[in-house]
């Protein structure tokens, strides 16, 4: 199976740069947007042979997420119980007969880290939702993580040291994440690779330059690692201050 996961800063505004033309390239068998800003009835996208879910923020033009899968779920499942993130269209888990998949959009702790105590909150939360899935079935995780993990991850680690996505506390949810059970699949492949980001600033000439952040996921349970093929990032792909992240995988 091919799966795709793409952050793209705005789905109407994405689909007038390119979005529906990559889409038909990859032709994935799942492809999982976040940041969509849309509500219900905004856009109508005609993806045939694709069952499509949608997770709507109540805040408009806010957060948001979908899911456009050939293959039609056991079941759907929106948030993980926890009202703000339901509200903020964050999360959805999609149940097949041999994997969970989850979409997140992971919220921001904010550049003065107003949010950090939330974010750190819905981690754990998260985090436990995993693990209760991953009794039953292996877990595919994907989406926009809001965090570099190691400083491999990041242009500049030293000077972004403590800022909102590269804090101490950020990070080591993410470890604790891995320490519980699941795989980075790129870093699976590429534990040495460097300057290869999935996220870049909108400021003047920074994406020109690679001054990134790999902060997009796909994330699976350890005993699905053995069934992944490939982990890709498609740094060339426009049309969103992120880029998409791919893997294949024997499913």
């Amino acid at each position: 199976m091919k799966l795709v996961s793409w952050n793209v800063n705005g789905l109407r505004a994405c689909v007038r740069k390119g979005f529906l033309e990559y889409f038909e390239e990859m032709k994935a068998d799942i492809f999982c947007v976040q940041e969509t800003k849309l509500q219900e009835g905004q856009i109508s996208l005609e993806l045939e042979g694709y069952h499509q879910y949608w997770n709507y923020a109540l805040k408009k033009g806010y957060s948001g997420t979908a899911i456009f899968t050939k293959k039609e779920p056991i079941s759907v499942k929106y948030g993980v119980g926890e009202n703000e993130t339901e509200d903020e269209g964050r999360i959805i888990t999609l149940e097949f007969e041999d994997f969970y998949l989850v979409n997140v959009y992971t919220p921001n702790s904010q550049r003065d880290l107003a949010r950090i105590d939330f974010r750190l909150e819905w981690e754990d939360k998260k985090r436990a939702y995993l693990l209760e899935l991953d009794k039953h079935k292996p877990v595919v995780l994907c989406g926009d993580l809001n965090v570099a993990h190691q400083e491999i991850d990041l242009k500049n680690p030293k000077s972004n040291k403590g800022n909102s996505g590269f804090t101490d506390e950020e990070r080591g949810k993410m470890t604790t994440l891995l320490e519980s059970g699941f795989v980075d699949s790129f870093r699976y492949f590429y534990p040495d690779r460097e300057e290869v980001y999935t996220w870049w600033s909108y400021m003047s000439k920074v994406r020109e330059r690679n001054i990134g952040w790999r902060i997009d996921y796909f994330i699976v349970s350890e005993r699905l690692a053995t069934k992944l093929i490939e982990s890709e990032i498609h740094c060339d792909v426009l049309g969103s201050d992120h880029c998409p992240v791919l893997i294949d995988i024997d499913l």
